[in-house]
């Protein structure tokens, strides 16, 4: 089939999608354009910053469109295409937009405030320490996956063969992303002082933008994976301490027009070369490396189709940011909805760059959609060196911008799960767990640590906890428009076959991790410890953090079904 053609019949879909369903949505729970927002009341320069609406856009598809829509579009083909189109049109239609929008229109009816706290209102307090202990838990494995995946892109080393090459692109990759963060800081200052907007704030966005990609073609910096990765944990450090205005809101803004040049070049390519889906249509239930499609398939394809993550940015930063409730719309409906697309251009590649007797391309899912979409923009007479370091940069841009904003995300999780309402007062023990900084560096060292289990290890448990995070947080809304006097129906579909697929998922990863344990025992102990430990490091890890999240999930999901049960409706007279 046509590649084209695919692209077309999602696109059709999913604005059609956005414009009654998104709308009848925003209708039914009620939006008004002369409330006064918690950006606006709280305005407090750092986390509470009124925001033009498109700002703000820009700042949460740029967090949420992380790896998960190209990794696990790509990765779940193997299942055929057709199964993952479906998927990832239903699921971000009905599942994901709908979660995200959920959850940032409940966060601005609740003065912005996070999950958690929406929790401790609707559910109880215990609910809430036993989520924000989840949402932390969870943090964790995302910035292990995305740092590990960005030092991985940026090291400049490629070992083949016994011998060490240098990979210049990667390494002016990397300059490119350290300008970005540099020009992010001047950007924030200028837009702090002038208050630019329209045409002159993109003139300036794109101006930065060019300059970075100048400055790193000429100076790349040529470094291994090991330092890399330190770099990334000293800017996610900065960016989840830093006030949202100074480098987040204008690196997201930055980042928008490369994620919207790269989607461009990528629906271009396919429009102008129109090249076959090679990948095969479907390959069965049962996949040799996978596993079984329920619940392989919907977890892989999380970002895309359906992400817990996404809500936590939604109600974590995007809803402290909204200036009019008129933009929650386009921020929580409709930047799913452009990530859903994201997923579906990042399967049409693979599927161009597959044989075609119908033989994946080999590489990593970020390697064959950079290879891929470079070779459409050399089509269009971009050198290839530039195509490839743009396409590294956007690869690396994916996850690094997810990265701080769950950095920022896992901080404010770690603090509200030991603040009490008179902080002034608390525990001096209280007071440090809860500063800014040390439970910064203490959410970092923690990830750092479960980045030594590797990408592709803790990729599979990241997709399993993110999609029962999804279904936590849609019981929540439904509890939350149950009390408010809004309709609730359109949740329940998605929440039961979420907690279904998420439980499922969780339960057959925990028995995988402990049979690779006993295997690992039985062979390699008589060899030497050294590999032991490695394998315990591998899966032992995962294996605790996978019993936690199971018996942390079953615990919220028991409390929130009480709570929904003694909850009356309409019994918030005045929506918070």
């Amino acid at each position: 089939m046509n590649t084209l053609v695919i692209v077309l019949i999602a696109a059709v879909v999913l604005f059609a999608a956005y414009v009654f369903y998104g709308r009848w949505l925003a209708n039914k729970w009620g939006i008004d354009p002369k409330a006064q927002t918690p950006a606006v009341k709280y305005n407090d320069g750092k986390d509470y910053v009124p925001t033009k609406g498109w700002t703000v856009f820009s700042h949460q598809f740029s967090s949420i469109a992380g790896a998960g829509p190209v990794t696990g579009a790509i990765q779940a083909a193997a299942f055929g295409w057709l199964p993952v189109l479906l998927w990832i049109l239903i699921g971000g239609v009905f599942f994901g937009a709908v979660t995200d929008f959920g959850a940032l229109y409940a966060s601005v009816k609740n003065e912005g405030k996070s999950m958690g706290m929406i929790i401790e209102k609707y559910i109880g307090k215990f609910g809430r320490k036993i989520f924000l202990l989840f949402c932390w838990l969870f943090t964790l494995i995302v910035i292990a996956a995305f740092a590990d995946m960005v030092a991985g892109t940026f090291n400049a080393y490629s070992v083949a063969g016994g011998q060490t090459t240098v990979v210049s692109t990667n390494g002016s990759a990397g300059t490119v992303s350290i300008m970005f963060m540099v020009f992010a800081v001047v950007f924030g200052l200028i837009q702090k002082k002038f208050n630019l907007s329209g045409w002159k704030e993109a003139v300036v966005g794109i101006a930065f933008i060019v300059a970075s990609f100048v400055i790193g073609n000429f100076c790349p910096i040529i470094l291994g994976k090991e330092a890399w990765s330190y770099i990334t944990f000293v800017y996610i450090f900065f960016a989840a301490v830093m006030p949202m205005w100074l480098m987040k809101q204008p690196r997201d803004y930055m980042t928008t027009f490369m994620f919207i040049a790269m989607i461009v070049g990528a629906a271009l390519g396919l429009v102008v070369a129109h090249p076959s889906m090679n990948l095969p249509v479907y390959t069965g239930f049962n996949n040799a490396k996978l596993g079984t499609m329920f619940p392989i398939l919907f977890v892989t394809v999380a970002c895309g189709a359906v992400s817990g993550f996404h809500s936590l940015v939604s109600s974590g930063t995007s809803s402290k940011t909204v200036e009019n409730e008129k933009d929650m719309l386009k921020v929580g409906y409709g930047a799913m909805i452009l990530e859903s697309l994201l997923a579906v251009l990042a399967l049409c590649v693979a599927g161009a760059a597959a044989a075609a007797d119908g033989t994946a391309a080999t590489g990593t899912p970020f390697q064959i959609f950079s290879r891929g979409v470079a070779g459409f923009f050399e089509m269009f007479g971009v050198p290839v060196h530039f195509a490839t370091v743009f396409m590294t940069m956007c690869v690396s841009a994916l996850a690094l911008t997810s990265l701080d904003a769950v950095a920022r995300i896992g901080r404010m999780s770690f603090q509200e799960l030991f603040s009490v309402d008179d902080m002034e007062h608390a525990e001096g023990w209280r007071k440090l767990l809860c500063n800014t900084y040390f439970s910064t560096i203490v959410t970092l060292v923690f990830g750092f640590i479960l980045t030594k289990i590797g990408y592709a290890n803790i990729w599979p448990l990241f997709g399993s906890a993110n999609q029962l995070l999804s279904a936590l947080v849609l019981l929540t809304l439904c509890v939350f428009l149950k009390v408010t006097g809004r309709s609730n129906k359109m949740l329940f579909p998605p929440l039961i076959i979420m907690l279904c697929v998420t439980f499922t998922a969780l339960v057959q990863r925990l028995i995988a991790m402990v049979k690779a344990i006993q295997n690992a025992a039985a062979v390699t102990i008589p060899a030497g410890k050294a590999t032991w430990g490695s394998v315990f490091i591998a899966n032992g890890l995962q294996l605790i953090i996978a019993i936690l999240l199971i018996v942390l999930g079953v615990i919220i999901v028991v409390n929130s079904v009480k709570s929904y049960a003694n909850s009356e409706k309409n019994s918030e007279k005045t929506a918070a």
